[in-house]
């Protein structure tokens, strides 16, 4: 017997902020901004109004999901913390952002359950994924819950395809979460999408390996992926690099991938962005998802991130980006990615006020009632 879809969802995701497993510590203050986010009085209000959030999804025009895993990011971890710290400050600096997300058929439908081991679904034995069942799909009939997918990227994928099954033109808006938490949003774009779109990736470092120590699907290798998805070709389009083993002819001339680094971006900001629009009006794209790593953006800026690199993007430079994709190619939806608010030095304000510009410009850049 399947699940219903939004049966299945309610499963698959936890109300907005509670993705982050936590018992004692810090739990008061999860459930404090799940009240919040929901403007409700407890539990049992955020509950409920979780499960109407899912219902509205079929004419929605678009929602916003996180993501809160950092398994496969590299030095420094913490990115499990940015969906809800995102949301935080959002709700700070936009007070009126439930009402205009209502008013322009955004909803919030929470956030991806993280188990904080547990990266794909590929990389585990049966055995673990049947012991890991039993504990966050408690009171499902077993045949059922072997369906069920248990790592943050699986249990994403799985969720946006339903998304995607119930309203295919429903614009994604996520949270993360370390980069690899782009790869099932684009996995689900690829199969629901049937016109010709491209990936824009704002990033310092290009996320082009095909593995790192064995592992697919990481915050170093999601890019390879995504671009062999889109069939190459220039589709995916890279700018703000600067962190990288080898240079922008390698990356291109082996992989097909299109690379704006830093250094142009900094000197010649107008002419770079003008360059960008031309080369994917070339391609014949007609939309783009726009996937931003916070490290592209100059660490004066950005500095809560598990990477900081000097040298990167202002953020009027991406904000420009972001109006002139909205207005001359067409955004689909976009991310924000890599934002870890405990490890800024020697305090992540910053990071978060500039991941929610940029959260709010790509939602209107994408959605023109919001």
């Amino acid at each position: 017997m399947a699940l219903d879809p939004l049966d299945e969802l309610a499963l698959l995701l936890r109300p907005a902020g509670g993705g982050v497993y936590l018992v004692s510590t810090g739990k008061s203050e999860q459930e404090a901004l799940q009240r919040r986010l929901y403007g409700a009085k407890n539990a049992a209000e955020v509950e409920a109004r979780f499960r109407e959030a899912l219902a509205r999804i079929p004419s929605a025009k678009g929602f916003l999901l996180g993501i809160p895993s950092d398994v496969g990011g590299g030095l420094q971890r913490g990115a499990n913390l940015g969906p809800a710290a995102i949301r935080t400050r959002l709700l700070e600096r936009e007070t009126d952002f439930p009402e205009r997300a209502a008013k322009g058929g955004l909803v919030d439908i929470g956030d991806v359950f993280c188990v904080p081991q547990l990266l794909h679904d590929d990389m585990l034995s049966d055995s673990q994924k049947a012991a890991t069942r039993r504990s966050i799909y408690p009171g499902v009939a077993p045949e059922i819950a072997a369906a069920l997918p248990v790592s943050a990227l699986s249990i994403a994928e799985r969720a946006l395809d339903l998304v995607f099954a119930m309203n295919p033109s429903i614009a994604p808006f996520v949270l993360g979460g370390d980069h690899s938490c782009a790869w099932p949003v684009v996995a689900a774009l690829a199969r629901v999408r049937k016109d010709r779109w491209g990936i824009v990736q704002p990033d310092a470092h290009t996320d082009l390996l095909e593995e790192r120590l064995g592992v697919k699907y990481c915050f170093g290798t999601w890019s390879f992926h995504a671009n062999e998805l889109l069939g190459r070709g220039g589709r995916l389009v890279q700018v703000g690099t600067r962190a990288s083993r080898r240079d922008r002819a390698h990356w291109e001339s082996t992989l097909g991938v299109r690379q704006f680094w830093a250094e142009e971006a900094r000197a010649k900001p107008a002419e770079t962005i003008d360059a960008m629009i031309a080369h994917l009006k070339s391609t014949g794209v007609t939309s783009v998802y726009f996937s931003n790593d916070i490290d592209g953006t100059d660490e004066e800026f950005a500095s809560a991130t598990g990477t900081p690199e000097p040298g990167g993007l202002t953020p009027e430079f991406l904000v420009e980006l972001i109006r002139r994709l909205g207005r001359d190619i067409g955004i689909l939806g976009g991310d924000i990615m890599e934002v870890a608010p405990q490890v800024a030095s020697p305090a992540p304000d910053h990071t978060l006020d500039t991941s929610v510009r940029y959260l709010v410009e790509t939602i209107r850049a994408t959605l023109p009632a919001f």
